[in-house]
């Protein structure tokens, strides 16, 4: 069994070292003064936010609302943010979230006989400052709780962690995710819709008028309406947010399971951008000693960002973040 590891401020310190190692090779400038980190952690009864300086990079609200915990606003370098939660159309739509279905029970829809994703433990990861470069984050264990008597299906060691830097260029943040068998359960069966993963809810502004473009210049696979499916290493979408362009990215890490993803993209009539697992296809069994490990990153720009800009923050993120084996 592959050993859960938590993400420490040991590990986010090799993070930024990893980051500043390549941003040194490619000539980036300017780094603030070591020792000097503006990243900043705030935490209230439900959510977890990160600052640089005064100016709010994301907040996380661990506390299941009502069903599942979830990245609630993301900002670009200049303050614009672009994540949409909870709309009249789809209640269950929360931001930057990850859900799928386990043994049959829907941990995405919220609707009657939903499952729940269920806070156990939170801590809060330092901001540190190495070469430039500074991360600051949060680590999560998760119950995923359902079916009729209420038992605990999967478990997920979570963990979010922000960058910032000049090298950069974007808001840049990781999203890691291991997957267990609890004790005592043969296994733990993985499914879902098409688009079922960490999923993007846009802000209502960036529904209309906007563009996907990926990795591999791909125009995806149709699947009904709008919505494509396309496997590539990263996928981005460009919009108008309120008035002021911007690009929000979702990164695919090589080391996770059916690498390149299956990119979902839509719209109209809404915007949806999410990475799967192409579980509607192909289901997967997780048993004890066979834990899933899934790395994703997500890259906000002002602007409207270009593939080959996109491609040198997806080689930097990937050269940055450790690979997590699956077994």
């Amino acid at each position: 069994m592959i050993g859960t590891r938590r993400v420490t401020g040991n590990h986010l310190w090799l993070f930024a070292v990893a980051l500043a190692a390549i941003a040194a090779q490619i000539g980036q400038a300017g780094p603030p003064r070591d020792g000097a980190s503006s990243l900043r952690l705030e935490k209230n009864d439900y959510a977890v936010s990160i600052f640089t300086g005064e100016r709010q990079v994301l907040e996380y609200r661990f506390v299941e609302s009502p069903f599942k915990p979830y990245v609630s606003k993301l900002f670009t370098p200049s303050g614009v943010q672009i994540l949409r939660d909870s709309p009249s159309d789809h209640k269950h739509h929360h931001a930057l979230m990850f859900a799928l279905a386990v043994d049959s029970i829907d941990f995405w829809a919220e609707a009657e006989g939903a499952g729940l994703e269920k806070n156990r433990s939170l801590s809060l990861e330092n901001a540190r400052v190495e070469r430039g470069l500074e991360s600051a984050g949060l680590s999560q264990g998760l119950e995923w709780v359902g079916g009729p008597e209420k038992q605990v299906l999967l478990l997920e060691k979570r963990a979010v962690i922000a960058y910032q830097g000049p090298a950069l260029g974007a808001t840049l943040l990781t999203w890691h995710s291991r997957l267990q068998t609890p004790p005592g359960r043969r296994s733990s069966v993985l499914t879902g819709s098409h688009y079922f993963g960490l999923g993007l809810r846009f802000v209502e502004s960036m529904d209309q008028g906007g563009h996907f473009i990926n990795s591999e210049g791909s125009a995806g696979d149709p699947v009904r309406g709008s919505e494509r499916l396309t496997s590539a290493r990263w996928c981005a979408y460009t919009a108008s947010a309120d008035g002021h362009p911007v690009t929000a990215a979702v990164f695919d890490h090589p080391s996770n399971a059916r690498h390149p993803a299956r990119m979902f993209t839509m719209a109209p009539p809404f915007a949806y951008l999410a990475a799967t697992l192409n579980l509607w296809k192909e289901p997967m069994t997780l048993t004890p000693g066979r834990d899933l490990a899934l790395n994703y990153g997500v890259a906000l720009w002002d602007g409207e960002t270009k593939a080959d800009e996109i491609e040198r923050l997806y080689r930097l993120w990937v050269a940055a973040t450790p690979a997590r084996a699956n077994r």
